[in-house]
């Protein structure tokens, strides 16, 4: 079995159009969170979303390849390019034969679907661009990756709903400690932001209306965001042969699904994840020292996912950090995992720990120590990544500093 480490990391979010400016954001307690600004706003209940400011795809991409971009597919090129301009790779020859892409998304184009029923439906019109399947489709953002960067070995696409990212990453990951492809590309990207995504999530009645508040007493739901992460897991060896900057190492992973309920979280199907990520990476639960929740605001989530933790790690949950990122960025679906590991990267790289910010008041089904408002400086030599899906699919990354 090989180690795997990351090399390479990169993100388009609300916090930031790199790695870099998200970082910064997340050790201010910044919130990326506003006033949503799109077309028909006004028609919806929930008018505040994790939007991505500042990003100009005209400034990016040509006319041609805007044409077949959907939004979501333009942040993950973006952020895949930081990834692997950090990572220093060159994918020719049998690296190139053998190195893949795997990513997550929960929606693919929505945008696309969104403008393209408008066009028929609301519009009247009787005919469509001829690039909009290849453009709203899941696998798009992963297939123009491989095609930029010559990645021709296994190349596809997870959607599960909130947990995309992980399980992409978690596929990733195996594949390399298998020794199946020494490098892989890998994360989630998301753009529900539109009309159409936003009206969507409005009918599940989980919305928040003014601030993502996880583990606060007043909580009062999720608040949608979005974007990409994307990172460059490589085999251990063949990173230290070439003298491979090591962000951190990826030790283990879980997946569990619930098998209860299409939209209730389950207790012991995130504690299942826990303790599987855990045995997988030969880690005792006493050497976690953060996890990054999976969070959300809602009160079901937030109140199980924290009974889950204090089942798995007994009195040592009295010692454990516990924060979520979606506070700030907003909760960017099947991307959401991808963005959030960024945050266990710089707790185990950089001894930060990201902050729950919007917490205001204690609850006491979520009796742990949720690093509130304001980012804390601690020697994490574990980190834990949470995601708990719709559908009961969940998945956790285990990652140690090295």
């Amino acid at each position: 079995m090989k180690r795997v480490v990351i090399t390479g990391a990169g993100t388009i979010n609300a916090l930031g159009l790199s790695v870099p400016e998200t970082l910064a954001a997340m050790r201010e307690g910044k919130c990326g969170i506003g006033p949503l600004e799109f077309r028909d706003v006004e028609r919806l209940a929930i008018r505040i979303g994790g939007q991505v400011r500042g990003f100009e795809a005209e400034g990016r991409y040509n006319r041609q390849q805007i044409a077949l971009y959907d939004r979501f597919t333009q942040f993950t090129l973006a952020a895949a390019r930081e990834a692997i301009e950090q990572s220093g790779l060159t994918f020719t020859d049998e690296l190139a034969a053998r190195a893949g892409v795997v990513l997550g998304t929960a929606g693919g184009g929505v945008s696309t679907w969104d403008d393209n029923y408008r066009a028929v439906y609301e519009e009247g019109k009787n005919r469509v661009h001829p690039f909009v399947v290849p453009k709203l489709m899941n696998n798009a953002a992963a297939s123009h990756v491989s095609m930029e960067w010559n990645l021709r070995g296994p190349s596809f696409t997870v959607s599960t709903a909130c947990a995309s990212s992980n399980h992409a990453m978690a596929q990733a990951f195996a594949m390399v400690r298998s020794g199946m492809s020494p490098v892989m590309v890998t994360g989630g990207s998301e753009s529900m932001l539109c009309f159409g995504g936003v009206k969507a999530w409005e009918g599940l009645r989980v919305m928040s209306r003014d601030a993502c508040r996880p583990f606060s007493a007043n909580r009062n739901g999720m608040v949608q965001g979005e974007g990409a992460g994307v990172f460059v897991f490589e085999d251990y060896d063949h990173a230290r042969a070439r003298g491979a900057e090591i962000l951190c190492e990826v030790a283990g992973f879980a997946m569990t699904s619930d098998a209860s309920d299409i939209v209730m979280p389950s207790k012991a199907g995130a504690a299942r994840a826990m303790q599987g990520a855990l045995a997988d990476a030969g880690i005792n639960r006493e050497e976690v020292g953060y996890i990054n929740a999976h969070g959300t605001g809602t009160a079901a989530n937030d109140k199980t996912e924290c009974a889950a933790v204090a089942d798995v790690f007994g009195t040592h949950a009295d010692q454990l950090m516990i924060s979520s990122t979606k506070s700030m960025h907003g909760h960017v679906i099947g991307g959401t995992g991808a963005v959030e590991l960024l945050a266990c990267i710089m707790a185990l790289r950089d001894g930060v720990i990201a902050p729950t910010i919007g917490y205001e008041e204690p609850d006491p089904e979520c009796a742990l120590d949720v690093v509130p408002n304001e980012a804390r400086d601690a020697r994490v030599d574990v980190a834990l990544s949470n995601a708990f899906a719709f559908g009961g699919m969940n998945a956790v990354l285990a990652l140690r500093r090295t």
